[in-house]
Formats: structure tokens, sequence, C-alpha cells
């Protein structure tokens, strides 16, 4: 995907912020948290059980996007809203396979949270996009090391190193069962980190080390 530059980002949001209805912009929601799961333990605990496409051998994913949703100052979140808004089409969700890995996944995060911001799917989508290439999603541990039982930090040293304007603070790492599974990083409803809320660190890996599974880069045999 094409990263979107810092001021194109910003009249991005200022056009968006704009095309919301007036009824549509009392404080529902305070910011948005961006959910980057780990795909290759995706598929291992759920996606090879319903033949997601996005599993199949060779597919090589790592780092993808899971869904950009609002959330309640100090905890909760709103989920499924009534809105006036109209459901995106199928070529509107299979535009963003390159986003999502399918469009059933992009419908979904739309009805569930793309409902709730007051904007569009259209839009919704564009400022999903906006938020992910605002930073780099480093593959963490590249080569012989993949697949290895390591500490949830070196993850999130990971999108520190490789971007600068995080901390530890404005992210939570998640587990399941054993293994690492999804990162989570909080925004502002401009899209800049912000330092999360306490509540959300209750759901944040207690492992001190966990499995990462590599990309499934090659065709099984």
């Amino acid at each position: 995907m094409a990263p979107i530059r810092l001021p194109h980002r910003l009249a991005l949001i200022a056009a968006l912020a704009l095309a919301v209805p007036a009824e549509a912009k009392e404080p529902g929601f305070d910011h948005y948290l961006l959910a980057l799961t780990w795909m290759p333990s995706f598929c291992e605990f759920e996606g090879d059980a319903r033949d997601d496409p996005r599993c199949a051998p060779g597919t090589g994913h790592g780092w993808m996007v899971h869904g950009l949703w609002p959330q309640h100052a100090g905890g909760g979140w709103p989920e499924y809203c009534p809105t006036a808004q109209r459901n995106p089409s199928r070529r509107e969700t299979a535009a963003q396979v390159d986003l999502f890995g399918a469009s059933g996944p992009a419908w979904h995060q739309w009805n569930k949270h793309g409902s709730c911001t007051g904007l569009s799917a259209a839009d919704y989508y564009a400022l999903t996009r906006a938020a992910v290439a605002a930073f780099a999603l480093p593959e963490v541990l590249a080569g012989p090391e993949m697949d290895a039982v390591i500490a949830p930090r070196r993850v999130e040293a990971a999108f520190i190193e490789a971007n600068p304007q995080l901390d530890e603070a404005m992210m939570v790492t998640v587990c399941r069962r054993d293994a690492i599974i999804e990162l989570r990083l909080c925004l502002t409803r401009e899209l800049d980190p912000r330092p999360c809320d306490a509540a959300l660190f209750r759901r944040e890996c207690a492992l001190d080390a966990a499995r990462l599974p590599p990309p499934r880069n090659a065709a099984a045999p």
C-alpha cells in the first residue's frame, strides 16, 4: 500500500471531519485503537479451521490490519452502531483486500466499528488506510530466529525501532494461549500516537515469553 505522507494525512483527516454530519460529531468516542494481527498466529488458532484464504500456503502474510476501532476514554468501545450511512458495496470491500487481506473482514470491520465513527464506509476505509500508512510494520524476527519463543517486549521494541514516535505506553501486545497474536496501537482521533488507557493494559500479554510463528512464505510441498 502506498504510504500517506504527513501533510496528506492531515488534509485527509480535516476533509473527513467536514464530511461527518453535525449530528454525528457528538463525543460518542474519544480516540482510536489500530489493531494489527500477526497472521501466522491467527491462522494457527482460527484461520486454518475455516479455510481462510489469507492462511493458504505461500501467502506470506505477517502483520495485517484487524481494524481501526473507536474507543471510549477510560475503557470500553461502541460497536454495531445505528448509522444513516449506507453499507459498502462488494466492489468497495473488494478494494480493501490489500488492507484487510479479504473482502469479508473489510465488511465486518465497517459493520462492527466503522458504523460508530459517523463516517461513510469509503471514508472509514480511507482513514484506516491512513492510520496504517503512518507506521512501518516490522517483521520483528526474520530469518532463523523466527518461530522462536520471545518476550512480547521484543515485538514492541521492534515497532519502536521502526517508528521512533512510539513508546511502550502507546501499544499493547496480545497473546492467545502460548503465541503472540496481535499488537494494538493507541491513536488520537487525528491518528497521532497517544498513551493507552490503563484498562487496555488488562488485555496485555502476561507471558514472559511467547511463540511467534513464521509467515507462510513457501508453498507446502
